[in-house]
């Protein structure tokens, strides 16, 4: 079970402005320093903004503070819940809806009207966002890189997947490909959130790494007994790209086909460098994945 210590860092209190929007943001962050201030500036009309740091050693617990943000530590040891779904279980919200968002992502003006607008909704009570994502100054277009993530949660009517309860910190502290599952009526909105990273690819590289770790252990022994969305070719996006790639784990050499399938089927090479850089990515962390997995067959003690 994870042993989370609740620190929440509000200083200044009055300086967190109630916006305009009528929803509680959530953030989860971790040496964020970069991307943070784009983030928070973005969220200026927003009723609260939560960021949950996991001991950030440059400065973003003090960007986030010095923007008017609520800060929470998140001590994490392993187990289930992680960042997120805690966050949404613990923190005292004060709004009906939940944004949740990474560091790197950025709210646009016609995004936030658009949820300003579908919020009015009562018949919906959740809504998947598309990100657009932007690798290395440049943003991809091909090499099936975007991808629709459910972000805007009516309260108390979405939780994330637990796809393993048996997990440690080197896995990350907050969801990798867990998925929120809504109970009730879902929709799509119209305008994107843009992804826009600006870390270093040792960074992208560390992240993945603690990514490949928790994948690893999930297709090995992962149960599915916790709510887990299915692999399923006419399901949702997620649910279909789970289906794609737990065929394609299967495979001989199927790291070298998923880079083939993103960068020349799935167009990645019309996205210049980073377009080539982004879909080698993918190839290699699968590759990663599938040797964790062969060492943990083998040297289950070790692992």
């Amino acid at each position: 079970m994870a042993m989370i210590e609740l620190q929440d860092e509000r200083q200044n209190e009055s300086a967190v402005a109630v916006g305009s929007v009528p929803v509680s943001v959530i953030i989860a962050a971790r040496n964020e320093g970069r991307n943070l201030p784009r983030c928070l500036a973005a969220l200026r009309d927003f009723g609260e903004v939560y960021v949950i740091d996991s001991q950030s050693t440059d400065g973003t617990a003090q960007i986030a503070r010095d923007r008017g943000a609520h800060i929470i530590q998140f001590h994490y040891q392993g187990g289930w819940p992680k960042k997120r779904q805690w966050a949404m279980d613990t923190l005292p919200l004060v709004y009906e809806w939940i944004l949740l968002l990474d560091a790197d992502e950025i709210m646009t003006a016609d995004l936030q009207q658009e949820i300003c607008e579908a919020i009015c909704d009562a018949a919906v009570n959740g809504y998947y966002i598309c990100l657009e994502m932007r690798f290395m100054g440049r943003v991809l277009r091909h090499g099936d890189a975007g991808f629709w993530k459910m972000a805007l949660i009516r309260r108390g009517r979405g939780h994330f997947e637990c796809r393993l309860r048996d997990q440690n910190a080197s896995m990350a502290d907050m969801e990798v490909h867990e998925h929120v599952v809504v109970d009730g009526r879902t929709a799509r909105l119209k305008q994107r959130l843009t992804h826009h990273n600006e870390e270093p690819l040792s960074r992208y590289i560390a992240k993945h790494n603690e990514y490949s770790n928790w994948e690893s252990r999930v297709l090995l022994n992962g149960d599915g007994k916790d709510g887990e969305l299915p692999a399923a070719l006419l399901g949702t996006q997620a649910q279909q790209r789970r289906w794609f790639k737990k065929k394609l784990y299967r495979i001989p050499g199927s790291p070298v086909l998923l880079f083939l399938y993103r960068y020349i089927a799935q167009l990645g090479f019309l996205d210049g460098t980073p377009g080539l850089i982004y879909c080698a990515m993918q190839g290699i962390q699968m590759f990663h994945t599938k040797a964790k997995i062969w060492e943990m067959q083998r040297q289950p003690d070790k692992c």
